[in-house]
């Protein structure tokens, strides 16, 4: 008898970004810039902090599994509570999505160059993962729909998609949700939600109301919590009434749940966030192609550059690293010949562009751009 399941002594663990006291420790480079996890520039939200602070008191008794949460997120979106979920970020709800609803003879149907974190939680349950490619770098909701079969039982779409910052449009989810039956759950990950928005285009998960949809919302990227893991989710009652049945009981922490709700009140630095997003796009975007870079359009709080190969971008990679410059290779995303960049302050967009240029004219390989 096997002690370890077969699909999970091959999976391949999710590798978050190198972090700062890991570059700091091996090149002794004190001023680290990260540009490599999509987080929030000017830290985090200083009302979350505030709350966090407030319940630092009543840290000996067990927390109440999200419901203050829960609350002031129904009162917000005009929802019942029954029909939104609190977790450990929304890695942790789409984990509990595929505990839940996965039978062994189901498929999970996705993109190929989306979320990393979803592929190894789809593969941890032993299911079947069907992958489409994707269409100039964004989903092709069309062939995803042609791949729906009587096994499918979810589909999870990133919009904004984590790594390329595109999205699929209004029209494009309004002609793909026609095609899905009711039985087939659809994960919406709206991590990027809060920058994607402002898009005319965008279509808000919030505006459909499906009841085989489950909306995943984060407070990491753009309420700058990464670090205490809180994410949130909206969909069905019966749907939320199953994801409660297999959460961890007292998922959230008492810290985590009070920093989603300090966050939360926190329109200004909400706002201040959005700014410097904009102001960063509008200015590191044109830097990066004036240099000879290939990039994406983008709606989200980073850029998908496209390189010639996965050489090049071992070259910039490690060029950048020697320079205290953090990015993220996508060769585990599928895209072995993509970096993506967080969009930082201004500061930190003028550090990477000259390391940039330096990087590239020492070395030559790296000009084999896209």
């Amino acid at each position: 008898m096997r002690l370890v399941p077969p699909y999970i002594e091959s999976l391949e663990p999710y590798k978050p970004g190198k972090p700062i006291a890991e570059l700091q420790k091996e090149l002794g480079i004190m001023n680290v810039v990260k540009l490599a996890s999509n987080e929030n520039p000017l830290g985090p939200s200083p009302l979350a902090l505030e709350e966090m602070l407030h319940h630092q008191k009543d840290l000996h008794r067990y927390p109440n599994g999200g419901l203050e949460l829960r609350e002031v997120l129904a009162g917000r979106f005009r929802l019942k509570v029954g029909n939104v979920i609190a977790g450990s970020g929304s890695e942790g709800i789409m984990s509990n999505i595929i505990r839940a609803f996965l039978c062994d003879d189901d498929e999970v149907l996705t993109s190929e160059g989306t979320f990393v974190g979803f592929y190894v939680l789809a593969r941890s349950r032993g299911t079947r993962l069907v992958t489409v490619p994707l269409k100039e770098y964004h989903f092709d909701l069309d062939a995803i729909a042609a791949r729906i079969n009587e096994h499918t039982k979810i589909i999870y779409l990133a919009n904004p998609n984590n790594p390329t910052g595109t999205i699929f449009t209004r029209a494009e989810f309004d002609a793909f949700i026609k095609r899905v039956p009711p039985h087939v759950l659809i994960i919406l990950d709206e991590a990027y939600f809060e920058y994607a928005q402002r898009s005319p285009d965008y279509p808000d998960s919030m505006a459909y109301r499906c009841d085989n949809v489950i909306t995943l919302r984060t407070f990491s990227k753009a309420f700058g919590i990464a670090g205490v893991r809180i994410g949130y989710g909206f969909a069905h009652d019966s749907l939320i009434t199953n994801l409660l049945k297999v959460k961890l009981p007292f998922e959230p922490s008492t810290l985590a749940q009070a920093a989603g709700i300090g966050a939360l009140r926190d329109e200004g630095f909400l706002q201040r966030t959005l700014e410097v997003n904009e102001e960063g796009k509008r200015s590191l975007i044109p830097l990066l192609r004036s240099i000879g870079l290939t990039t994406l359009d983008t709606e989200a709080n980073f850029v998908c550059v496209v390189l010639a190969n996965e050489e090049t971008v071992d070259a910039l990679y490690g060029g950048l690293l020697s320079h205290g410059v953090i990015i993220r290779p996508l060769r585990a995303f599928g895209l072995p010949h993509c970096v993506r960049i967080t969009i930082g302050t201004q500061e930190q967009n003028r550090v990477l562009i000259e390391s940039l240029k330096s990087v590239m004219a020492s070395t030559p390989r790296t000009t084999a751009i896209h």
